[in-house]
């Protein structure tokens, strides 16, 4: 009986993890980017290279911009098909102002919202964005893409697909698809222990691979189950989202009992006010963290209902000091500069909310577990591409005297999702040193570089996959490390002299940004051609056939 649960586990641990392996292998490499991703948006954006600045003078650097800001052209195209009448050409009544940055950002992010006069619903808002020089609010241009942290961060839990949230409801079901091939992956491997210190590359192919998949998976099976886990509790509210729909009677009337307890104002007033110096308010909040012992940079600053009399003023700590993701918010009254109310501290559950959230976000400062977190990532995807590789060894001669299609598919995708994957991102970041500085759209060009070349590998994968139906080594994997070799070695150069900032420079100036990522594109190089180098090299005999109690594990 213990015999056929475990080999039914192993059906449930291939199967399922064969079919959204490769979702998963997305999530996991981009993931591991986006731990860096502000040191990717420096390497993107020279005109950002420039050590981190802390949250600027409201009065002074903030406000000024916040008032040339308008919607952009996006946010008023979607609600246009949202109001009774035609959208007015200019946006006068800002609702919300917004500026957050991080210990890691040079530049800040503004965010605004504006109501929309005979929108059919009176609390949408139309926004704007912008990102601005703190140090003298230049904004820097509009069409400049954030690699790290609008495109590789939000590919890793949405796949940048936002119709209908299609991309989160894909990432969520991988990520239950992964809890699910951990708990029978364990279940499998009953000597857990012993696989953790075993590989041996001098054995048959098959026996390495799966030596390889074993180890990788055991040594971060804690951080695979925490990333997989948290990662589904941040989404909960879009994949239970009860508030605004089961419950919206009782969502509303919360918000509303929320503002009478809290003191914060649930609506505008509709008479207006001037605001009050909010420099002042921001020296309070942090002599109120200073009695309380907290480190006092502001992390996030916003106005609700600006320029009304209910208007208020909210300043939230940046809490680097710490993994739960907290912010120990003060509010203020905008007009007056009066205290209206101090966050209290959270209460159990809340506390585990945001420890969760900020131990998969980890906006925390603490360099080296950061770089645990990218290596953790790594291994997942060595452990999802090793899977795929031990699924079409094990396959391919069977396939191959049957007359079967399924190796050679399988083998495509893996080399699609594998090296595939690298050479798309790579084309990305040759394409942001290459495009002109004024080209219209230049962000968007960007991106069709990602998709374009990750199409043209998907396209190179299946044309040179043919052996594989022989039961024989597929040219692409070492065709494809080799283009990634060649293209990572084209980024940094190109980086150099697009800016003249070589790795020399910036090892010698200490600016790691841009350093790490050209280091991280070197080693990545580097490791190409080593892979290339011992495919090319490998013999071509049939595989070793495993063991029946091998065989379990496939």
């Amino acid at each position: 009986m213990m015999q056929n649960f475990r080999l039914a586990m192993a059906w449930v641990h291939t199967w399922f993890g064969l079919l959204l392996g490769f979702v998963l292998i997305v999530v996991f490499f981009f993931g591991s980017l986006s731990v860096f991703d502000r040191e990717i948006d420096r390497w993107a954006i020279p005109e950002t290279r420039f050590e981190p600045q802390p949250m600027p003078s409201f009065d002074e650097i903030l406000r000024p911009a916040f008032e040339s800001m308008q919607p952009t052209e996006e946010s008023v195209a979607a609600m246009r098909g949202r109001v009774d009448g035609p959208m007015p050409a200019h946006f006068d009544t800002p609702i919300r102002w917004g500026a957050y940055t991080t210990h890691r950002d040079p530049v800040l992010g503004l965010f605004a919202g504006y109501q929309v006069p005979n929108a059919k619903n009176p609390d949408e808002l139309v926004w704007g964005n912008r990102t601005i020089d703190p140090r003298s609010g230049d904004a820097l241009p509009d069409d400049r893409l954030k690699i790290g942290s609008r495109f590789f961060y939000p590919l890793h839990y949405s796949l940048n697909l936002h119709w209908m949230d299609l991309g989160y409801w894909i990432v969520g079901l991988a990520a239950l698809v992964m809890l699910v091939a951990l708990v029978t992956g364990v279940i499998m491997h009953r000597k857990l222990f012993r696989e953790l210190f075993t590989f041996r590359p001098g054995k048959s192919k098959q026996r390495s691979l799966l030596d390889l998949h074993n180890l990788t998976g055991v040594v971060a099976l804690p951080f695979h189950f925490m990333f997989a886990f948290t990662g589904l509790v941040i989404f909960a509210g879009i994949y239970f989202p009860v508030t605004h729909t089961q419950l919206e009677p009782l969502h509303e009337l919360h918000e509303v009992l929320d503002a009478e307890e809290t003191g914060l104002p649930h609506e505008r007033a509709g008479k207006p006010a001037a605001m009050a110096s909010v420099d002042a308010m921001v020296r309070e909040a942090q002599r109120r963290w200073a009695e309380r012992d907290m480190a006092g940079e502001v992390g996030f600053l916003a106005v609700q209902y600006v320029d009304d009399a209910n208007g208020y003023v909210s300043v939230y700590r940046a809490g680097t000091d710490r993994i739960a993701l907290t912010g120990e918010g003060i509010h203020f009254k905008a007009s007056t500069g009066e205290v209206l109310r101090e966050d209290p501290p959270p209460s159990v559950v809340e506390r585990v909310d945001e420890f969760l959230t900020g131990l998969h976000l980890q906006h925390f400062r603490h360099w080296m577990l950061r770089w645990l977190y990218v290596f953790g990532g790594l291994m997942g995807c060595v452990c999802l591409a090793t899977g795929f590789l031990f699924f079409v060894e094990k396959r391919k001669r069977q396939h191959a005297k049957r007359g079967e299609s399924g190796a050679r598919v399988v083998d495509a995708l893996a080399v699609t999702t594998v090296t595939g994957m690298l050479v798309a991102t790579l084309a990305m970041l040759v394409a942001n040193r290459l495009l002109p500085d004024h080209l219209p759209g230049r962000g968007d060009w960007e991106q069709y570089s990602f998709w374009g070349a990750w199409l043209l590998a998907m396209a190179h994968a299946f044309l040179r996959t043919a052996p594989v139906a022989r039961a024989r080594l597929a040219p692409a994997w070492r065709e494809q490390c080799l283009a990634v070799a060649v293209m990572a070695v084209t980024a940094v150069l190109l980086n150099w002299v697009t800016t003249g900032d070589h790795l020399l420079r910036t090892l010698r100036d200490g600016y790691w940004p841009v350093a790490g990522v050209d280091l991280f594109m070197l080693t990545g190089a580097v490791i190409a051609l080593l892979a290339a180098r011992r495919l090319g090299l490998r013999r071509r005999p049939l595989p070793v056939a495993l063991t029946d109690e091998e065989a379990a594990h496939a």
